[in-house]
């Protein structure tokens, strides 16, 4: 695990709390589901913050000035790792 507790290999992005910054590491997902992401501009290598997390429903993610809200179902697919740009 690095400094923050978020393990080298990614964290769901469902279990980010709201306010934090993250950079999208890879999905396990399909290839539909990662042709959806990209389309929404969710890439690996790419930081988003998370806007809203309420551990119920849909993450509301901030990108590019954007905002964009995931299932939680799929936010379990995207690993992340803590940003350092917060």
């Amino acid at each position: 695990m690095d400094r923050a507790g978020f393990e080298t290999m990614g964290t769901p992005l469902s279990a980010v709390s709201s306010g934090k910054q993250v950079e999208i590491l890879r999905f396990q997902a399909g290839r539909g589901l990662q042709a959806r992401l990209a389309s929404m501009g969710i890439l690996p290598g790419v930081g988003v913050r998370v806007v809203r997390n309420d551990s119920f429903g849909p993450l509301v993610l901030g990108l590019k000035g954007t905002r964009l809200m995931l299932g939680r179902g799929v936010a379990d697919r995207v690993l992340v790792r803590q940003s350092d740009l917060e």
